[in-house]
């Protein structure tokens, strides 16, 4: 099952392909969506809406809560069996809940499933271990350890190759690297990273 979870970020400006996929839109993101992408569920708290979208959602929870629509739209989407992942219209706006959105993606992570956010200027996801970059030929791409050191034992593909090298958590070392072969990726053998595959400026 492709999961998608829309959030009430900055609006998301391309085309969400939701084939096969069971899409949760989360409360103030159905005033982007509505029209725009086939919604499945509605959820959350609605406090950023004047009134409740259709579909009507299973629940209303309170406005004070200790997750936010996203994390619950993300156990939910694990709950039902998701084996991937798209996150739209997390970037933006409120810089606390990018973050929290980052976050999103590691709870994902952890559980084995692979979990992209995607916003009009760049697709994010983490990765450890043998971390494959490929169909990125001319892309920028931006590793940054998160949660800790990351160790790199290589690189294919890249423009500064990363040969063992330790990206220490807390520094810049591995913003804006180019993609120059479509066979790209990377190694770790420690660590995990956030991977930022950065869109062409045409489409940003």
């Amino acid at each position: 099952m492709k999961a998608i979870i829309l959030l009430n970020g900055e609006p998301f400006r391309g085309e969400i392909d939701t084939s096969g996929a069971y899409v949760y839109c989360c409360d103030g993101a159905y005033s982007w969506a509505n029209g725009r992408v086939k919604i499945d569920e509605t959820l959350g708290d609605f406090d950023s809406l004047n009134e409740l979208p259709d579909p009507p959602p299973q629940e209303v929870y309170p406005s004070e809560k200790n997750m936010t629509d996203g994390e619950i739209a993300l156990f939910r989407a694990i709950e039902a069996g998701a084996q991937e992942i798209y996150i739209y219209g997390g970037g933006g706006k409120r810089e606390d809940h990018f973050l929290g959105n980052l976050h999103l993606l590691h709870a994902a992570f952890l559980r084995g499933i692979p979990a992209y956010l995607i916003t009009n200027y760049a697709r994010i996801f983490e990765g450890a271990g043998k971390i494959p970059l490929n169909g990125y030929k001319g892309r920028t791409i931006s590793l940054v350890p998160f949660g800790g050191d990351a160790h790199m034992i290589s690189s294919k593909g890249l423009k500064y190759p990363l040969q063992d090298l330790t990206l220490r958590y807390g520094s810049s070392r591995g913003i804006s690297n180019l993609a120059v072969s479509d066979e790209a990726g990377v190694t770790a053998s420690r660590g995990r990273v956030l991977v930022f595959v950065n869109f062409p400026k045409e489409l940003a």
